[in-house]
């Protein structure tokens, strides 16, 4: 049965910028690059050395600790360069794509739940699918007791969801049916009212409302059904879907994807066709002005890739903002009539909504972790939040099991981040205590 949930606790913050629902066009770049950062907790091991040629769907890399997971080519053309880091951590292959590309073609059929898995992993689709909890690719030897698709993104400038999708709902259906045999247990689709998801078959459609971060996945699995110890859900964005519905209908990987290009230091916001891994400067020099930091994934829990970056695998708005870093004469104490704040510091409160041109100052160093209630202003869960962060800081496995650690990601404290009176940085503790529990208890 459907379930309608309303979000109360937490916070929209508007910015200048948001993307017109207008198509725009570029051409498409020459440099791409498949970043094995992207995905949390892989080791990759190559498949590919420079000089190679490849095709859209070729394997570049795989993990080291499940060689069924593969990760492959958004183009054809040449590997040309392997960036490595520290200890020889891989952190870039970098490619030059033909003018024209080529595609792998898979033998494909959505038959069975191995034909599916079995698809998915050849074809380079299955990280697409993540799991709750640890927030890391799916190990396709569970079991998860359901799969949950958000169709909603409540970040700022965030990309519009229906807009993505608006005209290839029957790719849509494909990528949904395909999705439905991985699990015995139900497939959540969690979308706003009254939808172009309406018409979605071989789901259950749950109606979400209520502000940020009410299109986070956790949030929306913590209300219809939680995760407990033990048990494993699967979990992917409506967009995603299309790739796996293109996949089974037309037996090859096509990666593009629509994109939202917003933020104030972009001179016309609007909506671009791409393909994941390419260049930024190459496509959207001339539209992002300079002194702009440049995010893939939206301001609160993007990377921060700069000008020369490259898009990230599951991101779909690409933002760009002032980077700030300029004195301020009277700091807080000023009326702040341009600023935005979650608690009442400044006047912003009395204007709901107006937009704001916000940089990435910090406005204050770290500080003392001290018990304010800002957190459970803007953390929709039944969860202690100061105190499963401070459990996560002492490394108490069983603490933080008891206040709820299988339940949460990185990106559900982003807002509690960006209003935290003691600047601490939560998504990064967040990430390291879900590696050190999957490490002792995973």
């Amino acid at each position: 049965m459907s379930q309608i949930v309303k979000i109360s606790k937490g916070a929209n913050i508007k910015l200048t910028g948001t993307a017109e629902k207008v198509l725009g066009n570029i051409e498409m770049p020459t440099s791409f690059a498949v970043c094995p950062p992207n995905f949390h907790g892989l080791m990759p091991k190559l498949s590919v050395k420079t000089g190679d040629k490849v095709k859209a769907g070729s394997t570049l890399f795989f993990d080291k600790y499940n060689e069924q997971i593969k990760f492959t080519s958004p183009i054809s053309g040449e590997v040309t360069e392997i960036i490595r880091g520290a200890k020889r951590k891989i952190l870039e292959v970098k490619l030059k794509a033909d003018a024209v590309l080529a595609y792998e073609q898979f033998d494909v059929s959505s038959a069975s739940a191995e034909d599916v898995k079995s698809a998915l992993l050849i074809s380079g689709l299955w990280p697409f699918v993540k799991q709750r909890p640890y927030d890391i690719v799916a190990n396709p030897s569970d079991s998860p007791k359901a799969i949950h698709i958000t169709g909603i993104d409540s970040s700022p400038l965030a990309a519009d969801y229906e807009f993505l999708i608006h005209g290839q709902e029957d790719v849509f259906q494909a990528g949904l049916d395909a999705i439905a045999k991985l699990t015995l247990g139900k497939v959540h689709l969690n979308v706003n009212a009254n939808t172009v998801f309406d018409s979605a078959k071989n789901v259950q459609l749950n109606k979400i409302s209520g502000p940020h971060p009410a299109g986070n996945v956790g949030i929306q699995i913590h209300h219809i059904d939680p995760v407990n110890k033990g048990e494993i859900v699967w979990v992917l964005k409506a967009p995603d879907v299309l790739a796996i519905g293109k996949l089974f209908k037309e037996g090859k990987y096509d990666a593009s994807k629509v994109v939202a290009l917003g933020g104030s230091k972009v001179t016309s916001p609007k909506y671009y066709k791409v393909l994941p891994g390419a260049n930024i400067k190459e496509m959207f020099g001339n539209e992002i002005n300079s002194g702009a930091r440049v995010i893939s994934g939206n301001v609160l829990s993007g990377d921060d890739v700069s000008l020369d970056g490259y898009i990230g695998f599951y991101d779909y708005q690409i933002c760009a903002i002032p980077e700030g870093g300029e004195d301020e004469m009277f700091g807080w104490m000023a009326p702040g009539f341009n600023k935005f704040s979650l608690s009442k510091t400044f006047f912003s409160w009395m204007t709901p909504n107006k937009e704001y041109d916000l940089n990435t100052n910090m406005n204050g160093e770290e500080r003392a972790f001290v018990v304010t209630g800002e957190y459970e202003k803007v953390f929709p869960m039944d969860i202690l939040p100061v105190f499963l962060l401070k459990s996560m800081i002492t490394e108490d496995i069983d603490a933080m099991e008891g206040l709820g650690v299988y339940e949460v990601a990185p990106e559900d404290f982003a807002l509690c981040e960006y209003g935290c009176t003691s600047k601490i940085e939560t998504q990064k503790i967040v990430r390291k205590a879900l590696d050190l529990v999957k490490q002792e208890c995973g």
